[in-house]
């Protein structure tokens, strides 16, 4: 690898929606968000049901001719070619596919959320680092310039003492009639299901990176937690709200957040943004709104206590109008040309490699543990349990 510029080559374990909508970014060319020192390809996809599922997802995403199919994940990790692999199965299966992935050697990027549990995330860290390898939790969001944005927006002083941080990531998904058999990975304890560790990810990123992440190193505390769950037939949680204190140095006092998720009511229930901002951070000064989706915002809006208000727009990048290219992230597609904005995590991972790290600038591995333990402390007081087989930390373990 070449210390100005480096070729990332990417194995996919998986092959499914999130799969498909992370490599069809990896093709973006990065000169359209002025990236100029990395570059991306799909070098190989794994399918656990079968080789050709694999073809067809490297037809799909339009990855190179070169790019080889495989029918196992063993295989996948095998491959020399390989620098880093993006995993994108289930969380349930998150924990035994990157224990494979290092026990091969490979670089990881594994999606959110990391684990099911805070044991299983302490292991594999303990593991990456034992091995010298690069591994981080895919939370795309924290690495749209809109996200840097609003951090910059409060480690500047710009918005005084932020002293609550109010998130949300709703959906009105009508469990009862859309998850009815239970077998939806939405609402399957087998595969971890729940919308506390799909979208209430989203809703407690907001309060970390905001309350948390722009804290120095050293003064970064572990909050408290109080929650409020409601459970499916199935065990798993449809609509969970959580509180959250995050101490803070002597005399300032502790700063509060709110996070919330449902799959009974939606954050934005037209889809236009009719219903207002669902993210709030809120300051001394004023306060930064961001717009649904909490995933994939683009839109922000800053009013402040002297009266100053200003809208932003932030479309994500990409080859643009004309070039046939369109990309899509669940039911939501995006306009011709415009990419849905993975690629920014992706670029995060080849400046690690390149400089060297083996975490994030923007979520450190020590960051994800405590996510995972304010998750757990969540399921607790909400009396959400997995199967023990998912929530082991046994490897190998076989989980079909």
């Amino acid at each position: 690898m070449s210390k100005q510029t480096l070729e990332l080559h990417w194995g996919i374990l998986a092959t499914g929606g999130i799969a498909q909508t992370f490599a069809k970014d990896l093709s973006i060319d990065p000169k359209t968000r002025n990236v100029s020192t990395i570059k991306h390809s799909v070098a190989a996809a794994a399918s656990s049901s079968s080789k050709t599922r694999a073809q067809e997802f490297l037809k799909e995403v339009d990855a190179p001719s070169s790019a080889k199919a495989y029918g196992s994940y063993e295989e996948l990790v095998k491959d020399p070619d390989v620098d880093i692999i993006y995993i994108a199965t289930p969380h349930s299966h998150h924990f035994q596919n990157a224990m494979l992935c290092f026990e091969h050697g490979k670089n990881v990027l594994c999606e959110k959320a990391l684990t099911v549990n805070a044991a299983q995330a302490r292991v594999l860290v303990e593991k990456a680092r034992s091995k010298d390898l690069f591994f981080m939790e895919a939370v795309w969001t924290r690495y749209f310039p809109l996200s840097i944005y609003v951090r910059e927006l409060i480690t500047s002083g710009h918005l005084g003492s932020v002293h609550r941080v109010i998130a949300d990531l709703s959906m009105a998904m009508d469990p009862a009639t859309s998850f009815a058999d239970g077998k939806s990975r939405m609402v399957n304890v087998d595969l971890a299901g729940g919308a506390l560790l799909d979208l209430g990810i989203y809703s407690l990123t907001w309060l970390f990176q905001t309350l948390y992440t722009t804290q120095p190193e050293s003064q970064r505390r572990k909050p408290s937690v109080q929650t409020i769950m409601s459970p499916f037939k199935t065990g798993a949680d449809v609509h969970t709200s959580m509180i959250l204190e995050f101490p803070r140095g002597e005399g300032e006092g502790p700063v509060h957040g709110v996070a919330t998720t449902s799959m009974l009511v939606a954050g934005d229930p037209d889809g236009k943004g009719s219903a207002g901002p669902t993210i709030r951070v809120q300051g001394t000064k004023g306060e930064v709104q961001v717009f649904h989706p909490a995933f994939r915002p683009v839109k922000t809006k800053l009013v402040m206590k002297d009266g100053t208000v200003e809208d932003k727009e932030w479309p994500q990048p990409g080859p643009g109008k004309g070039s046939g290219f369109f990309n899509k992230f669940g039911s939501d597609k995006r306009e011709e040309g415009e990419g849905q904005g993975m690629f920014w995590e992706a670029d995060e991972a080849g400046y690690a490699l390149l400089e060297g790290r083996k975490e994030s600038r923007y979520q450190s591995l020590e960051e994800s543990v405590v996510i995972m333990e304010v998750m757990d402390e969540v399921r607790k007081q909400g009396g959400l349990k997995y199967p023990e087989k998912i929530e082991s930390v046994e490897y190998p373990l076989n989980l079909t």
